[in-house]
């Protein structure tokens, strides 16, 4: 295999393996399978994800990655005609049941999109808007969430100065750490991050990068991504999705080292995709 991977898995803390077979398990899906308007897009997906760790999920370009993540809190929802058949538990909980409630789903499974979009309010006003949504007025209250998040999303010493400017004078990065740090002041159990560095400088993207391997201390992470190297250096696990299939998944260096489907194996060595 590669040695790019190995020097990549080399340089990773060695101490992870153990940490997660202690983990427990945030979500099963069992042949789920989904429906667009007009085509299927998901078959039959199997997945397990562990909480406190970092899911990639990797393929090319339309190959349901991006639709499977937004099954995770209901986006997809939003698309008339679309439906769903097979189950996703959080918790041991069907998350497909007429009794669950969105938003609260949407609180504890937070999404980070591709491109950065913060709201044109200020810097601290972005961060506040989901407490104040919540019902939080308490200013004191409000202050510890807005620092601890920015704190958080490894933004604070760079913005504490503007926290009254415009978010929408903040570099890509920043703002991208600034959804980031928005999505933490619901106080999440999940982060859903779709392609989050996609349209980053490297130096940008480092900082994403260190900021996921911080956050997995405290929130169950998947992430979306083109960047086989990125997939490499920031999770646990992977799965690889093809033509709405998973084809194979299972602890990152596995997948990456000693895959067992040539399939997966030409993808991630470049030979297709």
């Amino acid at each position: 295999m590669s040695r790019l991977y190995s020097d990549i898995f080399t340089s990773r803390r060695t101490d992870e393996s153990g940490d997660l077979a202690r983990l427990k398990q945030k979500f099963n899906c069992e042949k789920v399978n989904f429906w667009y308007p007009t085509k299927q897009a998901l078959w039959d997906v199997e997945l397990s994800i562990l909480e406190k760790s970092v899911l990639a999920l990797i393929g090319p370009s339309g190959c349901g990655k991006s639709t499977f993540l937004r099954l995770l809190n209901r986006m997809n929802d939003l698309i008339d005609g679309s439906r769903v058949e097979g189950s996703i538990r959080m918790d041991g909980k069907d998350l497909y049941t007429p009794e669950v409630n969105l938003v609260d789903l949407r609180r504890r499974v937070g999404m980070v999109f591709q491109k950065s979009n913060p709201f044109p309010k200020s810097v601290y006003e972005n961060v506040a808007y989901g407490p104040r949504v919540a019902g939080v007025r308490d200013r004191a209250r409000l202050d510890f969430t807005v620092e601890r998040c920015l704190k958080q999303a490894g933004l604070w010493d760079e913005v504490n100065d503007r926290l009254n400017q415009s978010a929408l004078e903040l570099s890509g990065g920043q703002q991208q750490r600034l959804c980031i740090a928005r999505s933490l002041a619901t106080d999440p159990e999940v982060l859903l991050m779709d392609e989050p560095a996609s349209a980053l400088d490297p130096k940008s993207t480092a900082k994403i990068e260190d900021l996921i391997d911080d956050l997995k201390r405290q929130y169950t992470i998947v992430i979306v991504t083109h960047n086989m190297q990125q997939a490499a250096r920031v999770s646990d696990f992977t799965a690889f999705f093809y033509e709405g299939r998973i084809v194979e998944s299972g602890p990152t260096q596995q997948i990456f080292t000693k895959p067992v489907k040539k399939q997966t194996e030409d993808y991630i060595t470049g030979r297709f995709g």
